[in-house]
């Protein structure tokens, strides 16, 4: 356990100090979607597990929630692994840049565009209306940019405007997609986490909606995205409409939607509290007002 204590500490200083994660598995000689998923996934799993279980079942239990991660290969080059890292020094140019949050991300998009190639293509979203009890509906596309170097996400809203951005994935069961609905500033941002099924072409995906409503409140909500083709056109995706379906119009699967994502606690709110006094008495309003 030491050892994989040792190799955690050693990658979370390179990337901390600038290094790639491109560079660090070049380094070792190892693919950089390896190293992700082990920097990522495995090894922050196997020490959650190692508490409560013997070390090798909690290793046995990290690597089985990815697939691109070798147990063979990864005890018998651990040895080596840490050597080739303890020689690997960020130069000053990298010590010197600035966020390194920023740099996680721009890398992450180009690791992600070689990972989740499986999951693009066109879907329809369905999620809980903000302006009636209806259902909402949304296209959605996924598909790789024009160069291949990130995920590019594109939403046709409810009322026919369409809003892109981009898709990032920290670890083999996790996806967000983040852009803005203004097409101008100032930035009105949508962030959707979607989790990922273990195999290969899900036909759904489940996860999170969060934005703003038209107050400009937080709002989080449930959502469903339901593949309908494995086509990544634009032209494809801009003959989709989205619309508000009311609930004499369901299908029976959108029904099943409706009951999945716009029931009472399928979503959290927040609102903004008039002449606050910024102590606990806001916060017991706010839930009042929300009560109404």
């Amino acid at each position: 356990m030491n050892d994989f204590s040792e190799l955690y500490k050693r990658i979370e200083y390179l990337r901390n100090s600038g290094v790639k994660m491109k560079e660090i598995a070049d380094w070792v000689g190892m693919a950089p979607s390896v190293l992700s998923s082990l920097y990522t996934t495995v090894l922050p799993a196997y020490f959650d597990a190692a508490k409560t279980m013997p070390q090798n079942e909690a290793l046995d239990q990290a690597l089985s929630l990815v697939n691109n991660v070798s147990k063979r290969r990864l005890l018998t080059g651990l040895e080596e692994t840490l050597i080739r890292l303890d020689k690997l020094e960020p130069n000053q140019q990298q010590t010197q840049k600035g966020n390194s949050f920023i740099e996680s991300l721009n890398e992450e998009l180009s690791l992600s565009a070689r990972r989740l190639s499986n999951i693009c293509g066109l879907y329809n979203s369905y999620s809980l209306s903000s302006s009636s009890d209806c259902l909402k509906c949304e296209p959605f596309i996924i598909a790789l940019s024009e160069d291949k170097e990130y995920i590019r996400i594109g939403r046709l809203n409810a009322y026919g405007e369409v809003q892109w951005g981009i898709g990032v994935n920290g670890d083999p069961q996790n996806f967000y997609c983040l852009f803005s609905e203004s097409p101008v500033p100032p930035l009105i941002l949508v962030t959707v986490y979607l989790q990922i099924p273990m195999f290969r072409n899900p036909g759904q995906l489940r996860g999170l909606y969060l934005g703003l409503d038209y107050n400009r409140n937080p709002v989080a909500r449930r959502i469903v995205l339901i593949k309908e083709s494995e086509s990544t056109s634009t032209e494809d995706f801009l003959t989709m409409k989205g619309c508000l379906v009311a609930k004499e119009d369901f299908t029976p699967e959108q029904q099943t939607y409706y009951d999945y994502t716009c029931q009472t606690g399928d979503y959290i709110k927040m609102c903004t509290v008039p002449s606050l006094r910024m102590d606990e008495s806001d916060l017991i309003k706010e839930k009042k007002m929300l009560a109404l």
